[in-house]
């Protein structure tokens, strides 16, 4: 048996109302309901998952997009989209990115699931914060940045990486959230920095983001970061943060692959051995068993999901998402029941369950 998370709202038609060129890549939409009615409250991080017409036999593929809007506005939901490059010569720019770009304007309905994702402000929090992000992993962080603005007193840096001015959205944004109250502050690093950006000030570092740049900015025993953008900037940041002595427990982040990926020297909390068993578990704990492998272990409350905790006993699980959105981790469930703190996009077929999105609540048998 499954229980499903609350506030699962399926897709509904979003109106554009407002398209504005953000950058030379990225570009904002401004969406609300077809009928003018307020919108779901969605928490700081969380993203949409739109339909995009595909043009194949499958109709649509799903893409998720990040809230860059106020929280406060119950009216509107913002996104903002990179226009993501070919992957290479003769081959065609992102299917959804295009779309988005070229074909949708004011007026046009997008169908749109959620607020969804597990990756948010904790606004219960009075630690100071650092929001650190490269390229189009600003967008959460600007919602992020909005709700600290205007209903925190906490001290706040917006630390930004990027190429150089002419990628640099939402900026204008930023600064007029950084002027709203004391303790906000933005750093901007420009790996490459034009003539124009050098002549008008608009960055603070130069390059990447290094140890010395972050040292100089933080006080790192006392923040909690917020961290997103692209993989290889992730990994960097995430190892940086943690040789600064920065606990794991410290740095949120979205990532859509394991997390180990990102800290190449933490280990597993829990590794089979070679005659494929994993530690006894102690009398009473909440166990789970992947039959096929032949492992069962104490399931570990801090562990994500169970599609982290089999990635932590060395199995590799087939995924994608990590957001319950695509289904490529569904597995089979022989016994006990789970718990969903994101619902899956699609109904489940009897005995079946997502592991990127589920909690055992009893001790349970997976067939993987």
């Amino acid at each position: 048996m499954t229980t499903a998370a609350q506030g699962k709202t399926g897709f509904r038609g979003l109106k554009v109302v407002a398209k504005t060129v953000e950058s030379s890549l990225i570009t904002s939409f401004l969406l609300q309901s077809e009928d003018g009615s307020d919108l779901p409250a969605f928490r700081p991080g969380q993203f949409l998952v739109f339909k995009i017409p595909s043009g194949d036999a499958k109709d649509y593929v799903l893409r998720n997009y990040s809230l860059s809007g106020s929280p406060d506005d119950l009216r509107h939901y913002r996104i903002s989209v990179k226009r993501e490059a070919a992957a290479g010569p003769g081959l065609p720019e992102g299917l959804s990115s295009s779309y988005l770009h070229d074909s949708i304007d004011v007026g046009d309905v997008l169908q749109a699931d959620g607020p969804r994702g597990e990756f948010t402000l904790d606004e219960a929090s009075n630690r100071p914060v650092v929001l650190l992000s490269g390229g189009v992993g600003l967008t959460p962080m600007v919602a992020m940045m909005n709700a600290l603005a205007n209903h925190s007193e906490r001290r706040t840096l917006f630390l930004h990486a990027c190429e150089n001015g002419e990628v640099h959205a939402l900026r204008s944004e930023v600064e007029a959230l950084v002027g709203k109250r004391a303790g906000l502050f933005a750093h901007y690093c420009y790996r490459t920095p034009s003539p124009e950006d050098r002549a008008a000030n608009r960055f603070h570092s130069e390059g990447f983001v290094t140890r010395e740049v972050l040292q100089r900015l933080l006080c790192l025993d006392d923040y909690e970061v917020y961290l997103c953008g692209p993989p290889p900037f992730m990994q960097a940041m995430y190892q940086t943060l943690r040789g600064l002595g920065l606990a794991k427990n410290r740095i949120a982040y979205e990532f859509f692959g394991p997390a180990t990926v990102l800290d190449t020297e933490d280990k597993p909390k829990q590794v089979a051995s070679a005659a494929g068993a994993a530690p006894a578990p102690a009398a009473g704990a909440i166990t789970v068993e992947f039959r096929k492998s032949g492992i069962t272990a104490a399931w570990d409350d801090s562990t994500q999901s169970l599609l982290s905790f089999a990635e932590d006993l060395g199995l590799k699980p087939d995924f994608s998402c990590r957001a319950g959105i695509c289904g490529t981790c569904v597995s089979k469930i022989v016994s006990g029941d789970v718990t969903y703190f994101e619902d899956p996009l699609e109904e489940l077929a009897d005995g079946e369950l997502l592991l990127c999105c589920s909690r055992p609540k009893s001790p349970v048998v997976l067939d993987l």
